[in-house]
């Protein structure tokens, strides 16, 4: 019995021993299983870790990179508009008159006019008209003598006289003829009366009529070059240039460039209520600076084309450009009514006021 029992104690711990190495041997292995595949584990952030030096080395690379060529592209479109001024500035250095109408001196064109605040806190088109009308009637300068009245009446009938030039030896016109270096614009529909254009043009000026009903481009007649072209506040479309083979209006800094003008001693204009538009035009563009004197025929019936707002808006509108006018350094030397049009403002009889009147303006400051 002892030894049976003790047989069996025996094969008991043996049993026990047996399955105790078996567990362990099985739990190595296990662990050694799991363990094979660590170094892949631990080297793949390892080499994200890389990669991502990488990509960041390359990130940095990339932006630096693109602020180059940024800086590049501002310094090619820096010396590209100097390439665009140079030859201009060359013409003005080494012509004595240049193709090109721009004064250097002229101020960056801008987008709109600035309006002159209301005449009165009621906004009422009676207070709007009182001023305007009080400042196209009051000449600003004196002016001795004016050409073009005697002319008028001298040839054709029925005129007064109200396209006048001051000739004034204190401003560049009287100064201009007799060195025979003037140069005149006259821009018209179907004008009949030239009488002031002939009297510059047998004075010795360069005189240049413009309209668009001529059947001929150009034509020499007399002692004037006539164009079938008018001037506009815009450049016609591409388009419907191509279309007609021919634009007849155009922006008169656009008509400077083709002629290769730089100056004009006087600018003539009668656009029948386009004025507006093309002075405005003319302000913001800044084109003006290269005119010695404005004579313009305002047409005060309706507010002109494109021009929008109602009534008080619109005689704002126009006091405010004749405004601009005078900060460019122009001022109003002569005025004159037509008696033959109705008394008509904006449709109405405002303070008997007159639907059209001629005004003249000289740039006090303009040397040629």
């Amino acid at each position: 019995m002892g030894k049976e029992r003790l047989t069996l104690g025996l094969l008991l711990r043996l049993g026990i021993l047996l399955t105790t190495v078996y567990v362990c041997v099985h739990v190595y292995l296990d662990r050694s299983w799991r363990r094979t595949p660590a170094p892949l584990a631990f080297e793949h952030p390892i080499q994200s870790r890389q990669n991502l030096g990488q990509q960041s080395r390359t990130k940095r690379v990339s932006a630096e990179t693109e602020e180059q060529d940024r800086s590049i592209k501002r310094r090619i479109s820096y010396v590209r508009t100097l390439k665009k001024d140079s030859p201009a500035k060359k013409r003005d250095e080494n012509r004595e008159v240049p193709s090109s109408p721009l004064n250097p001196h002229r101020k960056t064109p801008r987008w709109h006019i600035d309006l002159e605040p209301w005449a009165s806190e009621s906004h009422s088109l009676e207070e709007e008209a009182k001023r305007f009308l009080s400042y196209i009637t009051t000449p600003q300068v004196s002016c001795s003598p004016l050409a073009g009245e005697e002319a008028a009446q001298e040839g054709s009938k029925g005129t007064t006289g109200a396209w006048v030039v001051c000739l004034d030896p204190k401003y560049s016109l009287a100064h201009r003829i007799q060195s025979k270096h003037c140069r005149i614009y006259s821009f018209g529909l179907g004008v009949d009366d030239r009488s002031l254009e002939r009297f510059l043009a047998r004075s010795g000026c360069e005189v240049h009529c413009f309209d668009p009903s001529l059947k001929q481009p150009h034509l020499q007649q007399a002692e004037m070059w006539l164009h079938r072209l008018s001037v506009d506040w815009r450049d016609p479309s591409p388009a419907i240039v191509a279309q007609r083979q021919y634009a007849n209006t155009k922006k008169l800094a656009t008509i400077l460039n083709d002629f290769g003008h730089r100056q004009v001693d006087v600018l003539k204009a009668d656009m029948e209520s386009a004025e507006w538009k093309i002075l405005e035009n003319l302000l913001l563009e800044g084109v003006l600076d290269s005119v010695g004197q404005l004579l313009l025929e305002l047409h005060l019936h309706w507010a002109g084309f494109e021009v929008a707002g109602d009534d008080p808006s619109v005689v704002r509108y126009w006091f405010s450009l004749l405004k601009e006018l005078e900060r460019t350094n122009f001022r109003l030397f002569h005025v004159q009514n037509d008696p033959a049009k109705p008394h008509l403002f904006l449709h109405k009889n405002v303070l008997n006021a007159s639907s059209a009147y001629t005004l003249s303006w000289v740039n006090t400051q303009w040397k040629p």
